[in-house]
């Protein structure tokens, strides 16, 4: 490990929360004037946040496979309970994506945003310290409470800016994920007892008893598998998706889903691999499951947020299917996933909140022929959906690729099931399509809606650039993360007595 020179990486951390501070304690009333300040102060501290993130990128060294910018103090000396942060290839991703769709998440909710703004934008910031303050934890007992801090900004993003049936789907949401963490403490508290220590470092390596492994993996799968979320438990997506305001969704789909991959990377596969092995196969039948069944689901939905949220389900399949391979190519391709899933999937939820700002409708049925007024939109949205289905060229292709590639190394059934799902992607994102822009344009408030305004091009431009350099040039994002991966597979293959790499 490498020990950081300056607290970066606990400055990228908690200057959001400062900035939520700052609005709460110096911004008065719901007037105008104070929404407007709220939504500048908040746009410009998550500007200065990503800017500082972009930093600690140029600073990291992809060479070293280890945790780097490392800061470690002793938090509670009587317990051994540390403060402890730092990142690797793998975590440093998921700092950038929280970092970088904030700003865009507070762009979109300045134009459709009327009540309680300045309540708004403090949860959007609390939620990015929760978010960032998560990927990089070293600390059990830190990863634990930005782990759950996370439930109460999103809760209230769900039950105040959300839909008729908000508070149902807020409470749907928080139940679903508290439950699921409850089993994760307790695991985490029985290993904390075990090694002696609350720094996750020292627990890497398989260090548990086979039969307590076992129960451990599955009290942690209880979590991750709720947050990916996975088949059956993904039910809660779909409703909190629908309810909540176009920046939650983004948020939800671009980070928070990536929280559950996250967690079995560092946690079930680095520090538990031979009981992740042993449900290896468990976790093939869960993943193709999500990716055949929510596909279609996902063909039946009348409701955009519905549909885009079930395939949100269908992708992350493929992210638990290439890590539980445990070889690179798998490892690889769900990493990649991830990575174009935060792109594609949060631009498409901006893309369904542009109309729906205009017009107030998710329903699929209420528009039609908007490539004829909104020809803009309509090209934009086009090139998301082509990402979505994995066009070669765009980000969708290159992960799932590696992810079947991965899965075919190790049984070529799992390859063959896992791409109907991508032929199933195609149908309900290009019939989703069909639906929006073609056909005659009939509704008169639907021809009355303008095409792009500038701050709608400025949410969307940064994420084609993305998704167009991930999908031409893939090894620009890959060579970053590579040797934590190939250094986590060498050392999951060292604990389990050789094997294949």
């Amino acid at each position: 490990m490498s020990m950081a020179p300056w607290p970066l990486l606990s400055t990228i951390t908690f200057l959001p929360l400062a900035g939520a501070l700052f609005i709460l304690i110096f911004v008065r009333g719901d007037n105008p004037a104070s929404k407007v300040i709220s939504s500048q102060i908040a746009l410009w501290t998550s500007l200065i946040t990503f800017a500082v993130s972009l930093g600690v990128f140029c600073y990291f060294d992809p060479a070293n496979p280890g945790f780097q910018l490392v800061e470690r103090v002793e938090w509670v000396p009587s317990f051994n309970i540390l403060y402890q942060k730092g990142i690797d290839g793998i975590s440093i991703w998921f700092v950038l994506i929280s970092t970088l769709l904030t700003p865009i998440c507070i762009l979109s909710a300045m134009g459709g945003l009327s009540k309680r703004v300045k309540e708004f934008m403090i949860a959007m910031l609390v939620l990015e310290t929760m978010m960032v303050g998560m990927f990089t934890a070293l600390d059990f007992v830190l990863f634990y409470v930005f782990f759950e801090g996370v439930l109460i900004p999103m809760f209230l993003i769900i039950g105040v800016w959300g839909g008729e049936k908000r508070v149902y789907a807020a409470y749907k949401f928080f139940l679903y994920t508290f439950i699921g963490s409850v089993l994760m403490l307790v695991a985490i508290f029985w290993m904390v007892l075990h090694v002696g220590t609350t720094d996750m470092t020292a627990m890497m390596g398989g260090k548990f008893p086979k039969e307590a492994a076992l129960l451990l993996w599955l009290a942690f799968f209880a979590s991750f598998a709720v947050k990916t979320p996975m088949w059956p438990f993904h039910t809660w997506l779909p409703f909190a998706h629908v309810e909540a305001p176009t920046a939650g969704s983004v948020i939800l789909a671009g980070v928070l889903l990536k929280m559950g991959g996250y967690g079995f990377i560092r946690i079930s596969i680095q520090m538990l691999p031979e009981a992740s092995q042993y449900f290896a196969p468990f976790v093939f039948v869960l993943s193709l499951i999500a990716i055949i069944y929510t596909s279609l689901v996902a063909l039946a939905q009348t409701d955009m947020k519905k549909l885009i949220a079930y395939s949100s389900v269908a992708h992350m399949g493929f992210v638990t299917l290439g890590l539980f391979c445990f070889n690179e190519q798998g490892f690889d391709g769900a990493m990649i996933v991830m990575i174009s899933h935060a792109f594609v999937s949060g631009a498409l939820f901006l893309c369904v909140g542009v109309v729906y700002d205009r017009l107030h409708s998710r329903d699929i049925a209420r528009y039609g022929g908007m490539a004829i007024n909104m020809p803009k939109y309509a090209l934009f949205f086009m090139f998301f959906t082509l990402a979505s289905i994995g066009l070669p060229g765009l980000s969708g292709f290159v992960g799932e690729f590696l992810s079947m590639q991965g899965a075919y190394l190790v049984n070529s059934w799992l390859a063959f099931v896992a791409g109907i799902g991508v032929i199933l992607g195609a149908a309900y994102m290009l019939w989703l399509y069909r639906r929006l822009f073609y056909g005659p344009l009939e509704k008169a408030d639907v021809r009355a809606m303008p095409d792009l305004k500038p701050r709608e091009y400025a949410m969307f431009v940064p994420l084609i650039v993305l998704i167009l350099w991930l999908g031409l040039h893939p090894a620009t994002f890959r060579d970053v993360f590579a040797p934590t991966v190939e250094k986590a597979l060498a050392d999951f293959h060292h604990e389990l007595g050789g094997g294949h790499s």
